[in-house]
C-alpha cells in the first residue's frame, strides 16, 4: 500500500509532481522516490511514497524501471506468486520478490489484458519510454482511489484529492452538484468529485494518454456483467462452495512480509475473519472498540466486546481493545482533512484509532470484514425493503394509524435513545414508496423535498440530476432478483462511495494498509452466484454467509444480533458538539454562503433536541461538510489573493 502521483505534459511538471508526492507522505512513510522522462514537447513526471509490505528492500522501490517499462503502484496483488511462476516459466528472470515487479512483467507480456487476470486491489500508473504513452488502471471494485485532473492536453494524478488541491495552488473550484449529493448520501459518489475539475478514474476501467495529447478509455471489469452472469450461475443450478471461496480469499490476504491483524467487532463477518486468519496465521492479533458506558448506554447500543472476547479466546487470538472516547472537537477537522471529501459517517474515527493503536503497535497490515453485508444483504435496509412489500398489501387505514402512532413517539428520554422507534420511524418513511425510491429512502439522508428544502434554491435542478443518477444507475441491470438488484446497486454505489472510501483515507491517515477479504473477485462471483433467496431467509439477512461460517464458529456468533460499527452520535450531540452545531447552523461558511438554508438547519436542530425525530446523523455531516467546505474555500481563497 503506497501513495502514487504524477504528470504527464504538465507545465513544470517536476516541481507539481513533488508537491504531490509530498502530500501523500502519510500514505508511504518508509521511502520515497520520483521518475522523469521526455515526452513530445514536454515531460513524464512520476512520484511514489512507499508503505514497505512485501519485499522490503530496495528491489521493491518505486516508481520501478524496468527495460523500458516504468511502474508507480499502490495496493496488493494476492495471486503475485501464481502470475510470477507463469511468467518465470515463460522466461522472464526477476530481480525481487514483489508484487509490483510481477505487475510490470505482467504488463509487459500482456498490456491491458493483463488487468482481468489481476486478484487484489491496485491503482498504478505505467510508462512507456519506447511509445511515450502513460496508462492509469484502477482495480475491479475500486478498493483503491485514483483521482486526476486534465488540462490543455495534459494530466495530473494521486491518490488522494487534496494533493491534487495542494499541487494546483487550491485553484480548484467546488462542485456544488457533488456536495449537493454528499447531503443526500453522506458521502459523495464514486461518479462525482467535490472539485468541478477533477475526476475519479471509474472502478475496473483504464485510461492512457498519448505524447499528443489525445485520451482513450477502457473497461476490462464491468459489476453488472458479473451479476447477470451469476445470476445465469444460479439457474443453472450452481451453487458455489463460499466456505472454500472465502477460505481461500482470506488465506491470499495474510500475504505479507510484516505483522498482519485483524479488525474483530465481534459480528459474524470480523468474526469468521479472525477465525480463518487464525487458522492459517497462528498467533494472530485483533484489534476491537468499545464505547464510554454512558455514550453506549444513551445510544442503546448493543454490548458487542464480550462477542469479540468469546471469538478471540476460542481461536487463540490476542485482542486489543480499545475505547473510543475521542476528543471530536479535534478529531473532527483531522479527519474531514485525511478523508479528502465530505463524509458524514463517523465509522472513520473508529478506523483511524483502531489503525494508529495498531500502527503504533508496529502492525502495518488489518484485515477487515468491509464487503460482506453489501454483497449478501446483511444490513437492515435489505430487510425492511422485503418487509415493506409484504407492508405495504396492509389495508391504507390501517398503515395510516400505524404510520400516525409511531411519528408520535419519541426516538429518546432525557437518559437513553430507544433504538427500536427509530427504526420503525426509519422504516415508516419509506415502506409505501416504489422500488428504487425506497431503496434509495431506506439508506439515504433525506426525500427530495426535505432536500429542497435544505439548499439553496438554484441548486433544485441539481437535486433532480443526483435523485435521476440514483435511480438510473439502480435501473442498469438485467437482473429479476429485488435482493441481489439491492446488493448489485450497493456494490457499485455504497460500497466504493462510502465503505471503501473512508476505510482506504482513514486508514492510511494511520499509515496503515487495510485489506477486505470479502471484496475480492471471486467472493463477489459467487455472491452474484446466490439467489435473493438464500442471502434473505424468513428475517435472517446473510444467511447463505451465515450457514457457510458454522462451519468454524460457534452459532452463538453467527447468529447473534447484528453489531454496529459506528458511534455514539446522539451522546456527542447532546454533549461534546452541541456548541459546533449552533455555531455551524447559526453563523457557518455553508449558511453565509447560501447553499444551505439557516431556516431548514434550525428546525432540524430543534426536532432533534426535542427527541421526536434522530437527526444525529444529519448535523454531524453538516459538520463535516462545513469543515471540508471552509478548507477548500480558504485555500481558494488564498490563492485568488496570491494571484492578485
Amino acid at each position: 500500500m503506497c501513495g502514487i502521483a504524477g504528470t504527464y505534459l504538465w507545465p513544470d511538471g517536476k516541481t507539481v509532481t513533488d508537491r504531490l508526492t509530498e502530500t501523500l507522505a502519510h500514505r508511504g512513510p518508509d521511502g520515497a522516490g520520483r521518475y522523469g522522462h521526455p515526452v513530445g514537447d514536454g515531460e513524464v513526471q512520476l512520484g511514489h511514497r512507499r508503505l514497505s509490505i512485501i519485499d522490503l528492500s530496495e528491489t521493491g522501490a518505486q516508481p520501478m524501471a524496468k527495460d523500458s517499462l516504468v511502474l508507480t503502484y499502490n495496493g496488493e496483488l494476492y495471486n503475485a506468486p501464481e502470475l510470477r511462476a507463469e511468467l518465470e516459466a515463460a522466461g522472464v528472470r526477476f530481480r525481487g520478490t514483489s508484487d509490483t515487479e510481477v505487475l510490470l512483467e505482467a504488463w509487459r507480456r500482456w498490456g491491458t489484458d493483463c488487468l482481468p487476470r489481476l486478484r487484489g486491489m491496485f491503482a498504478f500508473g505505467v510508462f512507456d519510454e519506447r511509445t511515450g504513452e502513460l496508462v492509469l488502471v484502477r482495480d475491479q471494485l475500486g478498493i483503491k482511489p485514483l483521482f486526476l485532473l486534465r488540462r490543455d492536453g495534459g494530466l495530473a494524478f494521486a491518490s488522494e484529492l487534496k494533493a491534487l488541491a495542494a499541487a494546483t495552488g487550491g485553484k480548484l473550484e467546488v462542485d456544488h452538484a457533488a456536495l449537493v449529493a454528499s447531503l443526500l448520501y453522506y458521502w459523495v459518489p464514486d461518479s462525482r468529485c467535490a472539485f468541478r475539475e477533477a475526476e475519479k478514474l471509474p472502478p475496473g476501467s483504464w485510461l492512457r494518454i498519448r505524447p499528443d495529447g489525445q485520451v482513450q478509455r477502457g473497461r476490462f471489469w464491468n459489476l453488472k456483467d458479473v451479476a447477470a452472469e451469476g445470476q445465469a450461475r444460479a439457474r443453472a443450478g450452481e451453487r458455489p462452495d463460499l466456505a472454500a471461496i472465502v477460505e481461500e480469499s482470506t488465506r491470499k490476504h495474510l500475504l505479507a512480509d510484516v505483522p498482519v491483524a485483524t479488525f474483530l467487532s465481534g459480528g459474524l463477518d470480523s468474526s469468521w475473519l479472525t477465525a480463518l486468519a487464525a487458522r492459517h496465521q497462528p498467533g494472530i492479533s485483533a484489534y476491537t472498540i468499545g464505547f464510554r458506558a454512558e455514550d453506549a448506554r444513551f445510544e442503546a447500543m448493543p454490548d458487542d466486546l464480550r462477542y469479540a472476547r468469546q471469538v478471540a479466546e476460542r481461536f487463540g487470538v490476542e485482542l486489543h481493545e480499545i475505547e473510543i472516547a475521542p476528543n471530536v472537537l479535534d478529531l473532527l477537522p483531522q479527519m474531514t482533512y485525511s478523508l479528502d471529501e465530505p463524509i458524514g459517517d463517523p465509522a472513520a474515527i473508529n478506523t483511524f484509532l483502531i489503525c494508529q493503536a495498531a500502527r503504533e503497535a508496529g502492525v502495518k497490515v488489518m484485515l477487515s470484514g468491509m464487503g460482506a453485508d453489501e454483497l449478501f444483504a446483511g444490513y437492515r435496509k435489505h430487510l425492511a425493503n422485503l418487509i415493506a412489500l409484504r407492508y405495504q398489501r396492509v389495508p391504507g387505514p390501517v398503515r395510516r394509524g400505524v404510520s400516525g402512532v409511531v411519528d408520535r413517539l419519541p426516538v429518546a428520554t432525557s437518559r437513553r435513545g430507544l433504538r427500536s422507534v427509530r427504526f420503525a420511524k426509519r422504516f415508516l418513511s419509506f415502506a409505501d414508496l416504489p422500488e428504487e425510491t425506497a431503496f434509495r429512502r431506506s439508506y439515504t439522508m433525506y426525500d427530495q423535498d426535505e432536500l429542497l428544502a435544505l439548499v439553496d434554491p438554484d441548486l433544485a435542478g441539481t437535486v433532480d440530476d443526483v435523485l435521476t443518477e440514483h435511480a438510473d444507475t439502480y435501473e442498469d441491470n438485467a437482473l429479476d432478483d429485488f435482493v441481489n438488484r439491492m446488493c448489485l446497486a450497493d456494490a457499485r454505489m455504497f460500497l466504493p462511495g462510502l465503505n471503501l472510501t473512508y476505510t482506504d483515507r482513514s486508514s492510511m491517515a494511520a499509515s496503515t494498509e487495510v485489506r477486505v477479504p470479502y471484496v475480492d473477485v471471486e467472493v463477489v462471483k459467487a455472491a452474484f452466484a446466490v439467489p435473493g433467496d438464500r442471502k434473505i431467509v424468513k428475517r435472517q439477512g446473510k444467511a447463505v454467509l451465515k450457514e457457510a461460517a458454522t462451519s468454524i464458529l460457534p452459532r452463538e456468533i453467527v447468529y447473534r444480533p447484528k453489531g454496529l460499527f459506528s458511534a455514539p452520535l446522539r451522546a456527542w450531540m447532546s454533549r461534546d458538539l452541541a456548541p459546533l452545531v449552533r455555531e455551524v447552523v447559526n453563523d457557518g461558511e455553508l449558511v453565509r454562503s447560501g447553499l444551505l438554508r439557516r431556516d431548514a438547519l434550525n428546525r432540524m436542530v430543534a426536532v432533534d433536541a426535542a427527541g421526536q425525530q434522530d437527526y444525529s446523523k444529519h448535523l454531524w455531516h453538516v459538520l463535516t461538510l462545513e469543515y471540508w467546505y471552509r478548507d477548500a474555500t480558504s485555500r481558494s481563497d488564498q490563492s485568488t489573493r496570491q494571484t492578485a
